[in-house]
């Protein structure tokens, strides 16, 4: 993608990651069709946005702390499912899907310690289901990867991701996979 700029004929279908990227903003900017709308705050603090596509309700992203004061507004404590909360970069609920998409994004030029937080994907998705567990939520855990880790290096820890039942793409998200839904070409 270019900065500022239009990217190529995906741009439509899914989101690009160049570094952080945040999917609220992405949506609302660039992909035809969403608008991403704040949600009400509680005591002050943000409770991450409503996603909007074609002006009906699809979606909710939390970010972080956002995330437990969702869980808080549904009456569920983490506490009594977590010894230690996890604080995603995004957590994404489809409402069609019933399901929490838990998107962490990895991006690295150098090596680093980014390489030993890929092999923990398994129990972050564990604890992830035990925490929308009470809510009868299904959840996915993915990473989303900055190029560097197409290194042959990192073959067999990209295995693992999904011998574990996790995900990783590389620099862009997919909306279907997320089971959002996809605007119409526009050529």
């Amino acid at each position: 993608m270019i900065k500022d700029g239009i990217g190529g004929a995906n741009t439509q279908t899914g989101i690009y990651f160049e570094g952080k990227v945040d999917l609220v903003t992405y949506l609302h900017k660039k992909v035809l069709g969403y608008e991403c709308v704040a949600n009400k705050r509680i005591k002050g603090k943000t409770m991450g946005f409503s996603i909007y596509y074609q002006e009906k309700l699809v979606a909710q992203s939390f970010k972080k702390y956002e995330l437990y004061r969702f869980l808080e507004e549904q009456g569920i404590d983490w506490r009594k499912s977590l010894s230690k909360r996890l604080l995603p970069d995004d957590a994404i609920y489809v409402i069609r899907e019933n399901t929490m998409h838990i998107i962490e994004i990895k991006y690295q030029e150098v090596d680093g310690s980014v390489d030993e937080k890929l092999q923990t994907c398994e129990f972050k998705l564990r604890q992830y289901k035990k925490l929308f567990a009470l809510l009868n939520y299904e959840v996915t855990f993915s990473y989303v990867l900055s190029r560097w880790f197409k290194q042959p290096k990192y073959k067999d820890t990209l295995d693992y991701i999904i011998d574990k039942g996790c995900k990783y793409y590389f620099e862009y998200l997919p909306l279907h996979k997320l089971g959002l839904p996809v605007p119409p070409s526009s050529d």
